[in-house]
C-alpha cells in the first residue's frame, strides 16, 4: 500500500468515526428529550444506522461507504472502547461503605438473580419447542443454557445509578439496596459468563484453552495488582494521574488481547484488570507529606479517565455490531423469539425483584419500585451479549432478541417508576420511605 492509499484510508476512517460520534450525540439528545437514559438513544441509533443505510440503498453503495478495510479498523476501535470502559465498570463491582444489611441484600439477590436465571431456562425451552434452530445455534446445550440465563439476570449498574440520581433515590433505603444488589448480581454474572464461555468448547479437552487463557489473564491481573500496591506506583498515581491512566489502559488492552488470543473473550481480560485495581481504603490515614507513600492511592481519577475514554468510543462498537450482526439477524429472528425474550426478561426481573424485596422485608410499594429498578439492563447487558456472540454461543437472531429486550427494559424503567409514584400519590400503596426500620437504619449507620 502506497502513501496515497494509506492517507485515503486514514481519511475514510476519520470521516466514519466523526459520523458515528455525531450520530451518537443525536441519539443521546433524542433520548434526553424523551426523558430516557442517554444510553438508550445512543445504542438504538448505533445499532440501526447500518441496517437503515443498507435498506435505503444497495449493497454496492453500502460497501463503498463502509469497505471491509475501514470496517476492520472500526471494529478494533469499538473493541478498544469496550475494553477501556469495562475497566471502570468492573472496578465498581464491589459494595461500598454504607450499604444495606447483608440479610436484606441476600434476599433481594436471591429473588432478582435466581428468578431471571429460571426465566432464561424457560426461554431455552421456548426455543426448543418452536424448533428455532437459527436462535439455538450449534454450541453445546449447557453453554447455551448458561449464557442465555446470564443475559436474563443482568442489571446495569451504571444506568441504574444514573436513574437513582435523577429520581432522587440515591440515598434512599431502596435505592441503596437496589444498587448494592445490582453490583453483587453483575459480579456473579461475570463469573457465570466465564464458565459459559469455557463450556462452549466442543469437548472437555477444549476446556483447556479457556482455562489457560483465564489463568494467564488472572496472572497478569495479579501482577498488576501487586505492582499498583508498591510505593513507586502510588507516587506515580498521585503525581501523574494521566500517565497512570495511560498505563492502566495499556495494561487492560494487553491483558484483553492475551486472553482473546488464548481462547477466551477479551472482555474477561478487561474485567480482570478492573477488578485488580486497588480500591480506596477509608481505613488508611490521610496522606502525610512527610511520608510519601502514606494514605490511599487516588486510583479513582485514573480509572475514571480510562473508563471515560472507552465510553466515548463505545458508539463505534454499536455501529459495528449493527453492521456485522444485526443486518442478517433481522431476517432470521422470529417474532415469537423476540416477544418471548422480552416477556420473560420483564417477568424475571419485575417479579423476582419484587419477591426478593418482600423477602428483604420491604413493604409492597418500595418492593414494586425495587422490582422496576432491577429490570434496568442498559450497556452492561449489551457487553455480556457481545461476549456471548464473540464466543460463538449466541447466534445473530438470539443477539437481536436480547438487544431488543435490553433496550426495551431500560426504556420502560422511567415510565414504570412514574406509574408507581402516581399510585403512591393516590394512596394505593405505602409511601416511598416505608421500608422496615432495620433496612432503612442499619444500612445508613454502616
Amino acid at each position: 500500500m502506497d502513501v496515497s492509499d494509506l492517507l485515503s484510508r486514514a481519511a475514510h476512517v476519520t470521516a466514519a468515526l466523526a459520523v458515528v460520534l455525531l450520530l451518537a450525540r443525536v441519539g443521546r439528545s433524542a433520548a434526553s428529550r424523551l426523558r430516557q437514559p442517554e444510553v438508550v438513544g445512543e445504542v438504538t441509533v448505533g445499532l440501526l444506522v447500518g441496517p437503515a443505510v443498507l435498506a435505503l440503498s444497495d449493497r454496492a453503495l453500502f460497501d463503498a461507504l463502509l469497505p471491509a478495510a475501514v470496517l476492520d479498523v472500526l471494529t478494533f476501535v469499538g473493541q478498544t472502547g469496550l475494553v477501556l470502559y469495562l475497566v471502570g465498570l468492573a472496578h465498581k463491582l464491589r459494595p461500598g461503605p454504607g450499604g444495606p444489611p447483608r440479610q436484606a441484600l441476600s434476599a433481594l439477590v436471591a429473588g432478582a438473580f435466581l428468578v431471571p436465571l429460571t426465566t432464561g431456562l424457560l426461554l431455552v425451552g421456548l426455543i426448543a419447542l418452536t424448533h428455532d434452530t437459527a436462535a439455538r445455534g450449534e454450541v453445546p446445550l449447557p453453554a447455551f443454557c448458561l449464557m442465555v440465563a446470564v443475559t436474563m439476570s443482568i442489571t446495569a449498574v451504571p444506568v441504574l445509578s444514573r436513574i437513582l440520581g435523577d429520581r432522587g433515590l440515591s440515598e434512599s433505603a431502596e435505592g441503596r439496596l437496589a444498587l448494592a444488589s445490582a453490583i453483587v448480581m453483575d459480579g456473579l454474572g461475570w463469573v457465570m459468563l466465564t464458565l459459559a464461555v469455557g463450556l462452549g468448547a466442543d469437548d472437555l479437552s477444549g476446556l483447556w484453552e479457556p482455562a489457560v487463557a483465564l489463568l494467564a489473564g488472572g496472572g497478569c491481573a495479579l501482577l498488576l495488582r501487586l505492582g499498583l500496591r508498591t510505593g513507586p506506583a502510588r507516587r506515580l498515581c498521585r503525581r501523574l494521574p494521566r500517565t497512570t491512566a495511560a498505563l492502566l489502559g495499556g495494561a487492560a488492552l494487553g491483558t484483553a488481547l492475551l486472553t482473546e488470543h488464548l481462547g477466551m473473550t477479551a472482555i474477561v481480560g478487561a474485567a480482570l484488570v478492573g477488578l485488580a485495581i486497588p480500591g480506596e481504603d477509608p481505613a488508611v490515614p490521610a496522606e502525610n507529606p512527610a511520608v510519601p507513600d502514606a494514605g490511599p492511592a487516588p486510583w479513582t481519577q485514573p480509572v475514571a479517565a480510562v473508563s471515560h475514554t472507552g465510553r466515548m468510543l463505545t458508539p463505534v462498537f454499536f455501529v459495528v455490531t449493527g453492521v456485522t450482526v444485526l443486518i442478517d439477524a433481522f431476517s432470521a429472528a422470529s417474532w415469537t423469539l423476540i416477544t418471548g425474550t422480552l416477556v420473560l426478561g420483564c417477568a424475571g426481573k419485575l417479579l423476582g425483584g419484587y419477591a426478593g424485596a418482600r423477602l428483604a422485608g420491604a413493604r409492597p410499594g418500595p418492593a414494586r419500585r425495587i422490582g422496576v429498578l432491577m429490570n434496568t439492563r442498559g450497556l452492561t447487558e449489551l457487553i455480556v451479549i457481545e461476549a456471548g456472540h464473540r464466543a460463538g454461543i449466541l447466534p445473530a437472531p438470539m443477539v437481536l432478541a436480547l438487544v431488543v429486550m435490553a433496550l426495551a427494559t431500560t426504556a420502560m424503567t422511567g415510565p414504570l417508576l412514574g406509574l408507581v409514584d402516581r399510585a403512591e400519590r393516590r394512596g394505593s400503596v405505602p409511601a416511598r420511605s416505608e421500608l422496615p426500620r432495620s433496612v432503612a437504619t442499619e444500612g445508613s449507620t454502616r
